[in-house]
């Protein structure tokens, strides 16, 4: 898909707050994040308060007068918008506009679309954008032609006829896409039901995007291994992550947890994306607990959980227990509350409450471990070997009819050494 991230682009914001929506304000500063994301420069904003949306030009006609002023103003040759627009107001508009129009969906598919590194990502964020631009090509067509100065031909049904090619041809490339990150899905499957089978617990970091996500688990790798060989990326951006990143931490009582990293939410998410992640977003759906990390530092970041329960309520993950990390606290001023049970205040740069993330992690996802004694017969030497490895063992006695051990282990464990329990 053509890049937004072209030579200077200088835009304009518009927004319609429909019924005076309490989140307006925010979501149109969250707009003007996305643009920076993309290298945009904006240049000024226009809002307009409607009870309905118009819907030729989804603005009103007085509201297209002043854009096309200030685009004049300001030399802006970009005009965003902070919805998703209809294929017809998108034509509408750059007809009467004259200059590029983009709207909220396109934007975060762009951001996406650079930020994707592996195959699946990439596969994932392709077929968005495909989907995407299906039914709005020959408004695309027109704008592309805009910005690199005259794309098409004067004949208007050799023009038809390529219309149709071009939809013929991105239906195709859908469709075989689709086939490939099949396959990539099924592959993801395999590796979830193995790890379910070892019944290692999954703790899934979620959050609003840049939150610290990707510093959390790069802190919780580097206390647990003392090694920086299985970092993830991280970055100060919106959207750095895009993969699944699966890391073990193994710790000192041999109990061990799988966590993983996933993509950052923003409000109104283009429901593309959402359907094109689903595997990914499926990773947190089999999760036993949720880390919900929260730039605290961040004045929004009331607003940022807002969206992230909200988001993870639209697909589908509401039953799964859920710790509050709020991150940054060496940034945020004023006093820092202390840390409750499912509320943690840390600064995964700085290092601090980590310690308290991990016991609060303990206490919600090895539930199922059992504390007991065992008497192993000298013969069966090799349950004494797995316990050690595969359990925490607090004692070992050496008695005449064999190895005593005291020790918490797993339910399965408990179960599997049955026949050796003693009984108190």
């Amino acid at each position: 898909m053509e890049q937004l991230t072209i030579e200077a682009q200088k835009a304009v914001l518009v927004g319609v707050n429909m019924n005076h929506q309490p989140d307006f304000a925010y979501s149109m500063e969250e707009l003007a994040n996305l643009a920076s994301a993309c290298d945009v420069d904006v240049v000024g904003t226009v809002t307009q308060n409607l009870s309905r949306i118009n819907t030729s030009h989804y603005i009103g006609t007085g509201k297209i007068q002043e854009i096309t002023i200030m685009l004049k103003q300001q030399e802006a040759n970009l005009v965003i918008f902070n919805d998703e627009l209809s294929p017809s107001q998108l034509r509408n508009l750059e007809a009467d506009l004259d200059c590029k129009v983009v709207d909220r969906t396109l934007l975060i598919l762009d951001i996406f679309g650079q930020r994707a590194k592996t195959r699946e990502a990439q596969l994932q964020v392709e077929v968005a954008e495909l989907q995407y631009m299906l039914p709005r090509l020959v408004g695309l067509r027109e704008s592309l032609g805009r910005q690199s100065g005259g794309i098409g031909t004067k004949n208007k049904g050799v023009g038809e006829t390529k219309l149709e090619l071009d939809r013929r041809r991105i239906e195709e490339k859908i469709t075989a896409m689709s086939r490939e990150l099949e396959t990539l899905v099924a592959h993801r499957q395999i590796q979830r039901k193995k790890r379910k089978k070892t019944e290692i617990p999954v703790v899934s970091l979620v959050g609003y995007t840049n939150a610290g996500k990707s510093t959390v688990m790069n802190a919780l790798v580097e206390k647990f291994t003392g090694s920086k060989d299985k970092f993830v990326f991280e970055k100060d951006m919106l959207f750095a992550t895009l993969e699944t990143s699966v890391r073990n931490i193994e710790l000192e009582d041999k109990k061990e947890f799988l966590l993983t990293d996933t993509v950052g939410f923003v409000s109104r998410l283009p429901h593309h994306l959402v359907k094109a992640f689903r595997s990914t977003l499926e990773e947190v759906r089999e999760a036993d607990l949720l880390v919900h990390v929260v730039d605290f530092s961040n004045p929004e970041y009331e607003q940022h959980i807002h969206i992230t329960n909200e988001t993870l309520k639209a697909i589908g993950i509401e039953e799964i227990p859920m710790i509050y990390a709020y991150n940054k606290i060496d940034m945020k001023e004023g006093e820092i509350p202390e840390s409750q049970d499912n509320s943690l205040y840390i600064s995964a740069k700085g290092k601090q409450g980590l310690d308290e993330l991990v016991t609060a992690i303990r206490g919600k996802v090895f539930r199922n471990y059992v504390k007991c004694e065992m008497l192993i017969p000298y013969h069966e030497g090799q349950y004494v070997s797995y316990l050690n490895e595969h359990a925490h063992v607090l004692a070992t006695e050496y008695e005449e009819q064999g190895t005593k051990l005291v020790l918490e282990c797993k339910q399965s464990d408990y179960q599997k050494f049955a026949q050796y329990v003693q009984q108190s």
